[in-house]
């Protein structure tokens, strides 16, 4: 690797649905963020993944998630009065030191890493998203292509069942499932994030045999829609370089200063007050 290596020291935060995915035990111990991770660590990152919060100096085990973290969900109830009250007030303060601690890192974080498949309800990844642009931090959004290959072998399947067709267009509304073969985002997240720092893909097959990766469903289904642009490859550019951003109104790419990595590479045991840096303009 050449000398430089601008994710070196970087701390990076992966943001991305945990409570509706279809298996929190699997999202957790084989999900996107175990491989982004082992990548961003090899080039010397600092890698904030909600699954495994920091140690808090003072607050042992302080917000810690596991995959039955959600199940005080089940306690909720919406009636009125003293005992819905008590009810509500304790899901959320049960859930509130979570929060705390993922709020904090992405607060701590350079930039975020965002992973937003448009049939996956999730708040806190907008959540996370929107603190980070608030701050003018960048925000890398992946928004994979989702199709239901499933769904559309079913519906050829009920096709000589019109009770079962009407049945299963009905659960299609009621889900719903929409298709989205493109990708696309949302149109409120294109503003916010900016053009350049969009992606439809990891493109994790370049780099298995680098990281000696088991298999895992997403590789089927990257295989089955190559990613046109794929976040990893971008990682190791941003390594050596950093990105410029497009200007609209000028027609040209331009100097993007959302990206402000520190030079922060100090090892005094006793602490020290962070100054200029070393590679400064003198």
């Amino acid at each position: 690797m050449k000398s430089t290596n601008h994710l070196r020291g970087a701390r990076i935060y992966l943001s991305g649905p945990m409570d509706f995915v279809a298996s929190r035990v699997e999202e957790k111990t084989t999900g996107w963020r175990n491989r982004v991770g082992d990548f961003l660590r090899s080039f010397g990152s600092v890698v904030f993944d909600p699954w495994f919060k920091p140690a808090v100096r003072g607050l042992h085990q302080y917000g810690l998630e596991d995959v039955n973290t959600i199940d005080v969900r089940e306690n909720w109830k919406f009636e009125p009065g003293q005992e819905g009250d008590e009810t509500r007030s304790a899901c959320a303060e049960n859930f509130w030191e979570t929060l705390h601690i993922d709020l904090r890192m992405v607060d701590t974080s350079d930039f975020t890493i965002a992973y937003c498949p448009t049939n996956i309800y999730s708040v806190g990844t907008a959540h996370e998203i929107i603190l980070s642009r608030q701050q003018a931090k960048p925000v890398l959004f992946v928004s994979p292509p989702v199709t239901f290959p499933a769904y559309d072998k079913l519906c050829a399947h009920l096709r000589a069942d019109p009770e079962g067709s009407v049945l299963l267009e009905k659960l299609a509304n009621e889900v719903p499932i929409k298709p989205n073969p493109r990708g696309i985002p949302s149109l409120w997240y294109m503003p916010l994030i900016g053009a350049g720092n969009f992606f439809d893909g990891f493109g994790f097959e370049r780099y298995v045999e680098r990281f000696d990766w088991k298999p895992i469903p997403m590789d089927a289904r990257e295989a089955e829609h190559p990613p046109q642009n794929p976040l990893l490859p971008f990682l190791e550019r941003l390594s050596q370089e950093i990105p410029q951003r497009w200007d609209n109104k000028l027609k040209k790419y331009v100097t993007n200063d959302d990206w402000l990595l520190w030079e922060l590479d100090s090892t005094a045991a006793s602490g020290e007050t962070v100054t200029e840096s070393p590679t400064a303009l003198t």
